[in-house]
């Protein structure tokens, strides 16, 4: 079973296995508008420990511009952008 970071719950500490790589904070912001993927993105890397991957799942085509702009100015990695279709997968090292 997979736990999500969704807005409104409350959630700890979450390790996913997908493929080879390992995420340890996963957050599902799919149809969630503006600012909530941003808002739960940085809660989400607040949580995280260095080193730990989190990993935002959405559909919202402006925060797809916004989460990687908030990464690069708080001086954390970009591991990688996905896309498919609507929906995007942003990885990122804290």
């Amino acid at each position: 079973m997979v736990d999500w970071l969704c807005p409104g719950k409350s959630q700890l500490h979450v390790k996913v296995m997908r493929g080879d790589e390992m995420t340890d904070i996963e957050v599902d912001c799919r149809d969630q508008n503006c600012p909530v993927p941003l808002v739960e993105t940085r809660k989400a890397l607040k949580k995280a420990s260095p080193g730990d991957v989190v990993e935002v799942v959405g559909n919202h085509p402006a925060s797809k511009k916004e989460i990687p702009m908030a990464v690069e100015a708080l001086g954390l990695e970009l591991l990688s952008l996905d896309e498919e279709g609507e929906e995007w997968r942003i990885r990122i090292r804290r």
